[in-house]
């Protein structure tokens, strides 16, 4: 794949994991930029067709070399269940942030592991036990925390991260369905090849041409987003999930930079408080994770 062979110092693996988890967070930072500087002119709809049209034609040289012999599939449904999915998440997220303060939104984001956990566990028949679930409900009391409902009222655009983030996990549980028969390639490739036809048909509802400076700021912004894609795959290619996990919430102070840098947005107390329970959870569930993988790989490996 596209940056499978970018070279690295010899470096120990989770120090490499944790460098590829940083250079995707700067990059899905400066795509969170790049999107609402494209919505200034576009809608966000539309901004997401651009985003994925621009990311499939970064990728079309790696797609010529794959051939497609490598994607013979009996599941073509359930690939397109998966690219509707991920898409309505891109939608709500794209249209959301040009409503909510980056941090906040990025802080909310959080909670994707959490919504995978619980979609696991009722769509796959996943065991969760009270561990789990207990960091599962301690990243939600983090939500509460940042929208905090009973004080200001709650803000009905954070609601539209929330679904991002939902769907977001529950894509995580459509490839942890399709990788019991389905290769990694296969299950890449098609994500790729039905996002943008999707991703165009509620574009076209709002459609008007773009301006030349917008169109290459989605051109640069198809490019990002694969590039922090692709980061985020390495990192995780080579180590545990553990591992990465608590290098992915430094999007956090990196996204309150930039956000008060470019747009001015300070963000408050409350939302870093959030953020930290939210991120607390998360990293448990994901070494929770990693323990309970590591022990039924020993399991199953046959005795000498």
């Amino acid at each position: 794949m596209l940056f499978a062979s970018l070279p690295l110092p010899s470096l120990a693996p989770t120090t490499r994991a944790a460098l590829w988890v940083m250079a995707g967070g700067v990059c899905s930072t400066l795509m969170n930029v790049l999107i609402r500087e494209a919505a200034r002119e576009l809608h966000p709809f539309e901004v997401t067709f651009f985003r994925c049209l621009f990311g499939l034609l970064v990728l079309v040289p790696w797609l010529m070399r794959v051939g497609l012999s490598s994607l013979r599939t009996t599941k073509v449904w359930f690939y397109t269940l998966r690219a509707g999915v991920s898409l309505v998440s891109m939608l709500s997220w794209f249209y959301g942030i040009t409503l909510v303060p980056l941090a906040t939104a990025t802080a909310l984001n959080f909670t994707a592991p959490l919504f995978a956990i619980t979609g696991a566990a009722l769509f796959l028949g996943e065991v969760v036990r009270l561990r789990r679930w207990s960091a599962v409900a301690a990243g939600f009391l983090g939500v509460l925390v940042i929208v905090r409902p009973g004080v200001a009222g709650l803000d009905p655009n954070l609601l539209y991260i929330l679904l991002s983030a939902a769907t977001m996990g529950m894509g995580v549980v459509t490839v942890k369905f399709l990788s019991r028969s389905e290769s990694a390639t296969a299950i890449v490739t098609y994500m790729v090849l039905y996002s943008a036809p999707l991703a165009l048909i509620p574009a076209l509802f709002v459609w008007r041409w773009p301006s030349l400076p917008t169109l290459g700021w989605l051109a640069a912004l198809g490019a990002i987003g694969t590039t922090a894609h692709f980061c985020v795959a390495r990192a995780y290619g080579g180590a545990d999930a553990s591992a990465c996990a608590p290098f992915e919430f430094l999007r956090m102070p990196f996204t309150a930079l930039l956000a008060y840098l470019v747009f001015g947005e300070v963000t408050d107390l409350w939302t870093w408080v959030g953020a930290v329970v939210i991120a607390g959870a998360s990293i448990y569930v994901a070494h929770r994770e990693a323990r309970l993988a590591r022990r039924e790989a020993a399991v199953s490996q046959p005795a000498d």
